[in-house]
């Protein structure tokens, strides 16, 4: 504690391009000093995170629908706690809410299959969960942005699981849809728990407004990179891509903004993912920035620190954290700018939805 506190004090200034190796140590000092803005490690996220895991050693996922899931949840649980030991409370936040999400349906589902067998009984369970979907509204004035976005997404997740159990419950069968139903009473609840959690913002607020100039000109360039062989070899990442675009579109229509700016970034994130990684010193360079802020840019700071936790995983994860910095830090700053106009069309169009299960 005492290095990285001490760590906190250093200066950069210009010198001799780095080497590869110099590049690698200052990469990972400067993951690290983002980190230390972050409040302290929150007891009430631990407290959930800890009574998660004893729920799940107390009352194991045994169902066969179900099998491996508990040791996964509790990998996951046990990576919140090492993102908020490191001071990274909105990936804490992001990783506990995902648990919990997946937790919550599974239970739900094991709970109520053997006794909901008709479609009646299960309008009963829908209109029961319903009832208790309301989440307070709350002035976020006070709040980090990034904590509102991660409140917001919660919120307006809970309809399109609701919605999405009806469909599952009448197009296979009645239980087919219970487990959406609990995931979207884990949402809601999740959202109730965001709303209550005392979590300071660190420097001036943000302005807030429409993305809707982006969003338009990102699916403009998402459109033109669906072509052969990419559209084939990449089909996945450009299902990710489209879906957030249109998660942060209904984000956005409905005045959610700092969500829509978090679903902005990361179809940003996703479009960047489709070209060859960005080289290590502009990454270096976007971070070393980022020190020196005076407003909220908490929002950043949870890309960060998913870049920060991505570093020493897999190649793609890496490829994802110089994404980050390369392509998405840029595009948060743009986004934090006066909105340009509304790009026009240069003929007519026509915009079809295809129906298929929310955000897949």
């Amino acid at each position: 504690m005492y290095m990285i506190a001490r760590l906190g004090n250093l200066t950069f200034s210009p010198c001799p391009r780095p080497t590869f190796s110099m590049r690698a140590a200052l990469l990972t000092l400067l993951l690290v000093l983002p980190s230390l803005a972050q409040p302290l490690a929150q007891p009430e996220i631990q407290a959930r995170i800890q009574a998660l895991r004893q729920s799940l050693k107390d009352h194991p996922l045994t169902a066969p629908e179900f099998a491996g899931m508990g040791a996964n949840l509790d990998t996951a649980l046990q990576s919140a706690t090492s993102s908020l030991k490191d001071g990274q409370t909105y990936l804490a936040l992001e990783k506990l809410v995902q648990a919990s999400d997946n937790l919550t349906g599974a239970r739900y589902f094991v709970e109520k299959s053997a006794s909901v067998k008709t479609l009646d009984e299960f309008e009963a369970e829908w209109r029961k969960t319903q009832s208790t979907l309301t989440v307070p509204a709350h002035n976020w004035n006070r709040a980090p942005a990034a904590l509102r976005a991660i409140a917001e997404a919660a919120t307006s997740r809970t309809i399109p699981l609701l919605e999405g159990a009806r469909g599952f419950a009448t197009a296979t069968a009645p239980r087919d849809g219970l487990f959406y139903l609990g995931e979207a009473q884990a949402q809601a609840e999740f959202a109730r728990f965001c709303v209550t959690f005392k979590l300071p913002r660190k420097g001036r607020p943000i302005v807030l407004r429409s993305l809707l100039p982006e969003l338009l000109a990102l699916q403009e360039k998402a459109n033109a990179a669906f072509q052969p062989p990419r559209s084939i070899d990449q089909h996945s990442r450009f299902i990710a891509l489209n879906s957030t675009i249109k998660f942060a579109r209904e984000l956005d229509a409905a005045k959610l903004y700092a969500r829509a700016l978090y679903q902005y970034l990361e179809a940003v994130r996703h479009l960047g993912m489709l070209d060859d990684a960005p080289a290590v010193q502009p990454l270096i360079d976007r971070l070393r920035a980022k020190l020196y802020s005076k407003d909220d840019d908490s929002i950043a700071d949870l890309f960060l620190q998913r870049a920060a936790a991505q570093l020493t995983g897999t190649d793609d994860e890496r490829k994802s954290a110089r994404v980050i910095a390369a392509v998405v830090l840029p595009a948060y700053e743009a986004a934090r700018r006066p909105a340009a106009g509304l790009p026009r069309a240069a003929v007519k169009t026509i915009e079809l939805t295809l129906v298929r299960w929310p955000y897949t």
